[in-house]
């Protein structure tokens, strides 16, 4: 069976795109989705996107990460899929229902409402998400926030300076953390502008997350560091970043597409 495949990327966060809105495909599970990801012997992607009809939504996004893993949202995968989509559309995902719109090279989209509560993490026991007596290391004071997908956020001086590559993988899969989380580490540059490092769950370092930088840039409005919006600097490129209290994230930012191609679904069996 041959299957056709998008592949596109927003700041440098890349994913292949499989669009089964009017032709289906058969199951897609976790060892195809890792098989497909993987950047030696398969396509190579930080996601695998899969597009489907949807009853309440236009349409249905299913996100896996490059382990396989499925997750709940992607804002970079959103972006992308807005783009190619090529008009406003509700987006059905595990994690919600998003709006987004195309803009001229990428596109806006509405990632709904910030989540703060513990057990909306999750975290495996009750504390104050906005200020968490815990570290790693070097690492202390966190804040975590659920956009579609549990994040921890790390202020520090230097992200550049943090081996987060080393440290990462270990407060990923902390204890602390039942479904695991993504580790967001930001310098604080200015009220208008955010430097940020993430380590994506299921993916590792990468060079943009969108959720990310919505839920960094919600914990540093929630602790009065910056304004709204706010720019945030990721080693891909920008993404601006609205909120209010109480209100939905507005996040904006380019997205590409890069080539198309298609691959026999048997090789990645």
């Amino acid at each position: 069976m041959r299957v056709p495949f998008i592949k596109m990327h927003g700041l440098g966060n890349d994913f292949v795109v499989l669009d089964a809105r009017e032709n289906a495909l058969p199951a897609l599970d976790t060892s195809r989705a890792a098989a497909i990801a993987d950047r030696h012997e398969g396509i190579g992607c930080d996601q695998l996107i899969l597009l489907e009809p949807s009853k309440s939504a236009d349409f249905r996004m299913r996100i896996f990460n490059q382990d396989g893993s499925e997750v709940g949202a992607c804002g970079n995968a959103t972006r992308a899929v807005a783009l190619l989509h090529g008009e406003e559309a509700r987006i059905e995902t595990a994690g919600g229902l998003l709006s987004a719109s195309p803009s001229d090279g990428g596109a806006s989209v509405d990632m709904g409402a910030p989540r703060f509560d513990w057990d909306a993490i999750p975290l495996a026991y009750p504390m104050d998400t906005l200020s968490m007596p815990v570290g790693w290391e070097m690492l202390e004071d966190p804040g975590a926030v659920n956009v579609g997908n549990p994040h921890v956020i790390f202020f520090v001086e230097d992200t550049d300076a943090v081996p987060l590559d080393r440290i990462g993988p270990d407060i990923e899969n902390d204890p602390l953390f039942p479904e695991r989380v993504n580790v967001n580490l930001a310098t604080i540059e200015s009220r208008s502008r955010i430097r940020l490092r993430v380590w994506e769950r299921g993916a590792g370092l990468t060079r943009a997350c969108g959720t990310g930088a919505c839920a960094t840039a919600v914990h540093a409005m929630r602790r009065k560091l910056v304004d709204s919006p706010v720019i945030v600097a990721l080693p891909g490129g920008d993404l601006e970043i609205a909120w209010e209290p109480g209100g939905t994230i507005q996040m904006t930012g380019p997205a590409t597409e890069s080539f198309r191609g298609s691959f026999e679904w048997d090789d990645y069996a």
